[in-house]
């Protein structure tokens, strides 16, 4: 299998000269490479030690109240996060070598965090924060309540980065529904017990952007946020605003910078014209695909809701691309043709949508890749399934047709290098990766044939400032063509 290592230097941001380099491929297994661009715990019952803004036992809702012990006893302790853990950490979410057992106050403070975190709760709003001897994983957790309830309440993302996991399911064990963002550095967060989760895999969040609603599933006994910042997948203090945070107290969030990215970029030829238009999946209710058009107004299709993958593909066959949806919790697609709607289930929850034309005949099929593997799983057209692995977890998948044959190709992005690694296979047969460095940290990418020649083109989108920068074709002398810029779709507000 091949996993290209392009990472920057820890705590360096990278640079890049503009230069195309093809990387041979070792080997991608025994598979077929005939292959558009697209990509979103603990309350427990012991009211001594778990407390809401200062005001002892919080009530949980109907059905998970405290129950209280016998008179003059408090209630039982339930060691709710006993078994939790993040099966993607670095070493399963655990506690640092000497944790074990060991109060707050027994442990040497971990060092300030690179990630400027805030507390992960809308600007202005008051949470009171703690933790106990033996809370699991680590005492270095955060257990959040707010006073006067907290089912339901707004959970949003301490700092900006990427989802890498985002598990669904009211039943699930442990951290029950949860959300985990790669912050680079090796640093991550971690919110558990969520009773909604509003964001995928592989999405682009800012401070600020929702990521769920309050709960109390998984090994949880009333609602409350199972909080915890990571380095290297062990939890470390909680820092907030630049400062330590105190346990067993109150503080007011300070996350008052950016809001939900709302807007996912894409590129495909959807009015036949062959050079692909840009457009964007705007995340609302009901959500909806926004596409350019020359000297008129935008197109609007309305499909899916705001938790929804979108996906491209020419679905009928007929040379134009049309619009998709997968819905992660379900895992079904939803292809789209005029006013015909198909579904085919696929893939796990946390996989991320892709479709292409693997064979190069008739209408694209659909396809998956799953972070958790760097695997690729594309579907055929007889319904069989073709594995490839290409790059690491947290890249983001792009497809395209690189040398113009008709069949599409795999390709993964890095935002934390902002590099491209595009595979391809040479008139032998034999795989090989080209390496090109395109946009700048944090862009989200974006493949489209910019000028019709039947090759697919790189682009990546900023969500700070809403603009897609097209990437020309490369010339025989390998000098990258004019990059173009369309400003499309709603940056991210500060």
């Amino acid at each position: 299998m091949y996993r290209p290592k392009h990472r920057a230097p820890t705590r360096r941001r990278p640079t890049f000269t503009p230069a195309t380099r093809a990387v041979p491929v070792a080997t991608v297994g025994a598979v077929s490479l005939a292959m558009a661009a697209v990509l979103g715990p603990s309350a427990y019952a012991d009211t001594h030690s778990h407390f809401s803004s200062g005001q002892g036992s919080h009530q949980g809702k109907p059905g998970k109240q405290h129950q209280p012990g016998k008179p003059g006893k408090p209630g039982k302790p339930k060691d709710d996060d006993a078994d939790a853990h993040d099966p993607t950490a670095t070493n399963g979410g655990s506690a640092l070598p000497g944790d074990a057992g060991l109060s707050l106050k027994q442990l040497k403070p971990t060092a300030q965090p690179i990630t400027p975190y805030q507390m992960p709760f809308p600007c202005g709003e008051t949470w009171s924060g703690s933790t106990r001897a033996g809370h699991s994983p680590s005492v270095r957790s955060v257990d959040f309540n707010y006073l006067g309830g907290d089912h339901g309440k707004t959970v949003v993302a301490a700092a900006p980065g990427t989802v890498v996991t985002a598990v669904v399911g009211k039943k699930k064990p442990s951290y029950g529904q949860y959300v985990v963002i790669d912050h680079g550095n090796g640093e991550s967060s971690l919110y558990a017990h969520l009773d909604s989760v509003t964001v995928t895999v592989g999405q682009v969040v800012s401070a600020g952007t929702q990521v769920g609603t309050v709960g109390d599933t998984g090994n949880a006994y009333g609602d409350h946020l199972h909080f915890e910042e990571r380095l290297a997948g062990a939890v470390v203090d909680a820092w907030f605003n630049g400062a330590r945070f105190p346990m067993n107290s109150s503080q007011s969030s300070q996350n008052c910078g950016q809001v939900a990215v709302t807007d996912i970029p894409l590129a495909g030829d959807m009015y036949g014209g062959r050079s692909a238009e840009v457009m964007v999946y705007r995340r609302s209710k009901p959500a909806s695909f926004h596409v350019t058009r020359t000297g008129i107004k935008e197109r609007v299709i309305k499909i899916g809701n705001g938790s929804d993958q979108p996906v491209l593909g020419d679905w009928d066959g007929n040379g134009r691309v049309d619009p998709g949806v997968r819905n992660p919790a379900s895992r079904v697609f939803t292809l789209q043709v005029k006013r015909a709607r198909t579904e085919i289930k696929y893939g796990k929850k946390g996989d991320l949508p892709i479709a292409g034309n693997w064979d190069g005949v008739g209408s694209w099929e659909i396809g998956v890749r799953r972070p958790s593997s760097g695997k690729f799983l594309l579907r055929n057209a007889d319904g069989t399934t073709t594995k490839v692995v290409l790059g690491d977890a947290d890249d983001l998948p792009v497809t395209g047709d690189w040398d113009g044959n008709g069949t599409t190709d795999l390709g993964v992005y890095d935002q934390n290098t902002a590099t491209f690694t595009l595979l391809q296979t040479d008139p032998l047969g034999t795989p090989y990766a080209t390496v090109i460095p395109f946009g700048v940290p944090g862009d989200v990418p974006v493949t489209g044939d910019w000028d019709g020649n039947g090759i697919s083109d790189l682009g990546v989108w900023s969500p700070a400032t809403a603009t897609f920068n097209k990437r020309g074709a490369v010339a025989p002398t390998g000098v990258t063509g004019r990059v173009k810029k369309v400003q499309f779709g709603r940056p991210v507000e500060r």
